[in-house]
């Protein structure tokens, strides 16, 4: 009686065993299944091949659905895409010619004898027909590139060259104002989009010397890091008080300190956009004496 109780109990645990391989072999094969659906589907090659009740056969008539509702999206937001590309077009062709005038008979009505009233007025007219200028042309760039319209190519290279051409470019602007436009130690390399990182430092020099009082200094420099190269841009003007130093970096926002100051406040915020898509990013400090280093960290790989 014990051995059959004892030949019973093997046969049992033979069975367990071998029912226990077929369901491991069963579960292996089904996730070899899946893994392989998932691979097509990443290659854009997946296509429904089993049609019955099981349930690999509902996954994968799920999975094909849902392909088919992502590349119905993709299409739709790439048609969305092209319109509003199309649509900033058109806002930039059909501004583009009326600001112009507006600049121009501005400049001319600057020329003519004028009361010194008109002459106020002529110049204020001046002054915000280049601040609309610069609006449209700021948010025509904006919408570009949070739509993706515009795409960076980044590419490895020096940032001195940078540097040196954002002081070029506003030498002549600092000196009418009597502040010092310098460069400090420059050196390093990074991976960026030449166009828009220069577009980037050039908001950040405009910034610091339209805050920066005569008599003034801004002054450039750079280093590498490990994994960073870092560009700073010190200027000896007002400062940003703490509290402040994070909002300045989103849309339309400015200071009540800055209102006496041409703006529309999108200048930061493009900055911290382009970093951003570039995989790098923007510090501000300000110590208690006033003055603000605005610091870009730009990545020396590709991320």
């Amino acid at each position: 009686m014990d051995n059959w109780i004892l030949v019973l109990a093997g046969l049992t645990a033979a069975v367990c065993a071998l029912m226990a391989v077929r369901q491991r072999r069963k579960t292996r094969k089904l996730m070899q299944g899946l893994s392989q659906m998932l691979d097509e589907a990443i290659d854009g090659t997946f296509t429904e091949k089993t049609f019955d009740e099981s349930m690999r056969s509902a996954v994968e008539c799920k999975l094909n659905r849902y392909l088919s509702a992502s590349a119905v999206s993709a299409r739709n937001l790439a048609g969305e895409k092209t319109k509003i590309q199309e649509l900033l077009t058109d806002i930039s062709h059909q501004t583009k010619t009326p600001i112009a005038n507006i600049l121009l008979y501005a400049q001319l009505l600057e020329t003519q004898d004028l009361s010194p009233d008109g002459r106020d007025c002529a110049a204020a007219l001046h002054r915000q027909a280049e601040k609309l200028s610069f609006l449209i042309a700021a948010l025509v760039k904006l919408s570009r590139l949070e739509t993706g319209v515009f795409t960076l190519h980044p590419v490895s290279g020096p940032v001195a060259p940078l540097l040196e051409g954002a002081v070029e470019q506003f030498a002549s602007k600092a000196a009418q104002k009597g502040v010092a436009l310098t460069l400090g130690p420059v050196g390093g390399d990074a991976v960026l989009d030449p166009k828009w990182t220069a577009e980037v430092i050039g908001n950040l020099v405009d910034n610091a010397v339209k805050y920066t009082p005569a008599g003034g200094s801004v002054c450039l420099s750079s280093r590498n890091y490990d994994l960073f190269c870092r560009v700073d841009v010190a200027d000896t003007g007002p400062g940003i008080s703490e509290k402040e130093q994070a909002r300045i970096f989103t849309r339309f926002y400015r200071s009540p300190s800055a209102a006496g100051q041409e703006g529309v406040g999108i200048g930061l915020y493009l900055v911290r956009q382009v970093l951003e898509e570039e995989g790098g990013y923007v510090k501000v400090g300000s110590g208690p004496r006033g003055g603000a280093v605005f610091s870009v960290f730009l990545p020396r790989k590709l991320p």
